[in-house]
């Protein structure tokens, strides 16, 4: 799908209905290359519009012309902002979206949203993020990394700001290694979407 110009205003592309808004972040995980499938099945739920934000690592793993929605990058946040009065694009996306999922979340950006590190548009749009609203977040890592004991307490850190993990999952890992830390499964992430839509609840 052709992404929209440099030119093109943030707000038109952001305001354009009123329905459930799913932002979906995605991380560099080799689990990134389910970003178009993740993406088509939460197009197929009723009521639903959807936005993604990339972090630059995470587009080795996927194309992003197979994506059938607009995504954004960190080079969009520093290109639509040339003057005083122009929209700031991380706080433009917190406020257009009802609910964010970030799949995957690799180990790199949950500790940095752990630590309240924000130096990407996606750690921008989640430092900002509007509490009352939904934030759901799939780990996704090699299983010595996800059991690191630091990473236990990072995804503690992270419930405990409300945020909702849908739990990664074992399985032989594209690496080769064979245990826990894979993203859950596409289908899980929609049905847990799913339940935070009030079309569907």
């Amino acid at each position: 799908m052709q992404q929209n110009s440099e030119s093109d205003h943030i707000q038109l592309d952001l305001q354009t209905n009123r329905k459930c808004h799913v932002l979906v972040g995605l991380t560099g995980s080799v689990a990134a290359l389910k970003a178009p499938l993740l993406v088509t099945q939460l197009l197929e739920i009723p009521g639903v519009d959807v936005r993604v934000v990339t972090t630059d690592h995470a587009t080795h793993f996927y194309d992003i012309n197979e994506v059938p929605v607009r995504v954004y990058t960190d080079k969009d946040e520093w290109e639509m902002w040339t003057k005083r009065s122009d929209p700031v694009l991380h706080i433009e996306l917190r406020r257009w979206a009802d609910l964010l999922v970030i799949a995957p979340l690799d180990a790199n950006t949950l500790g940095k949203i752990a630590s309240g590190i924000c130096d990407n548009l996606l750690t921008c749009v989640v430092r900002a993020w509007d509490s009352s609203r939904p934030l759901l977040f799939c780990p996704a890592m090699n299983t010595a990394m996800w059991q690191h004991p630091i990473t236990a307490q990072q995804v503690a850190t992270l419930k405990s700001f409300g945020y909702v993990e849908i739990p990664c999952i074992a399985k032989k890992l594209v690496c080769g290694d064979e245990g826990k830390g894979a993203m859950a499964e596409v289908s899980t992430i929609v049905e847990t979407v799913k339940q935070y839509n009030p079309e569907t609840s």
